[in-house]
């Protein structure tokens, strides 16, 4: 049995709403099989309320999450790099893999366009560990 656990990376500007739901449902689908990062390019003071009550409603807790600022070393140490709107703030490193989700950004929107983001951020978690090879 392999010990290797595979480091994704979620990248957001703020770090308070996509980013923080794909680290929740990564985290509570893969277990502990994967290892998860999240960070922004200038991250917010605070989770975005309306992500953490989307997130609760399917029984996440991340209110307790504090938005991270992306660090150059937490990318070259990830396996998958996940960049959600930051565009060129996102530090690039060949050799990495790479994956660019085009998302709505749930700042400043109601729960029900956030429901509707954060089930979409659900299905593409489920891909993303179908194709990490790991038993979640």
């Amino acid at each position: 049995m392999s010990t290797y656990k595979p480091t994704v990376l979620f990248v957001c500007v703020h770090n308070a709403g996509r980013s923080q739901m794909a680290a929740g449902f990564l985290r509570e689908l893969a277990g502990d099989t994967v290892q998860v990062y999240s960070g922004g390019t200038q991250p917010a003071d605070s989770v975005n309320p309306v992500a953490v009550e989307a997130m609760a409603e399917v029984g996440i807790d991340i209110s307790k999450n504090i938005p991270d600022k992306l660090s150059p070393v937490t990318v070259q140490d990830s396996d998958v790099v996940i960049t959600m709107g930051c565009g060129d703030d996102c530090p690039f490193y060949p050799g990495k893999r790479y994956e660019d989700w085009q998302l709505d950004d749930p700042a400043g929107q109601g729960i029900e366009t956030v429901r509707v983001i954060r089930d979409d951020i659900r299905t593409r978690v489920q891909e993303l560990i179908g194709s990490l090879n790991v038993q979640a």
